[in-house]
């Protein structure tokens, strides 16, 4: 057995017999947002973006659907590897943005402690 398996969708009957009703808002949230009759970003287009979303939370089944869904919709290998690139660029650039959160602690900024953003200062539940 693998982690991740092409046929691991079955177990999706056990979540709607745990929890129908989620279940079923969630798929159609999902169906809406990727599929919706108003929806103005091309069905390639929305496919190239869940390929860089599922690369950057790095769901693998996403990656696999979305990747498959893109090649569906007329995606080319170009196209796939650009967008490889800038969710790269862009999962990078959240390390190096927060990496000015991070000196700004490590200097003691008065402005981070303000906010209440200090292990001393916070609240234990």
């Amino acid at each position: 057995m693998a982690y991740h398996e092409h046929t691991d969708h079955r177990y999706l009957r056990h979540l709607r017999n745990a929890a129908p009703d989620a279940v079923k808002s969630f798929l159609a949230f999902d169906q809406e947002a990727l599929s919706g009759a108003g929806k103005v970003i091309s069905r390639k287009n929305t496919e190239l973006m869940a390929v860089a979303v599922a690369l950057t939370t790095q769901c693998a089944y996403c990656i696999e659907a979305h990747v498959k869904a893109a090649k569906a919709e007329g995606a080319t290998a170009e196209e796939l590897a650009e967008t490889v690139m800038i969710a790269s660029a862009l999962r990078a650039g959240g390390s190096f943005a927060h990496g000015f959160m991070a000196m700004k602690f490590f200097e003691g900024a008065p402005d981070a402690v303000a906010a209440g953003h200090s292990h001393a200062t916070a609240e234990v539940s």
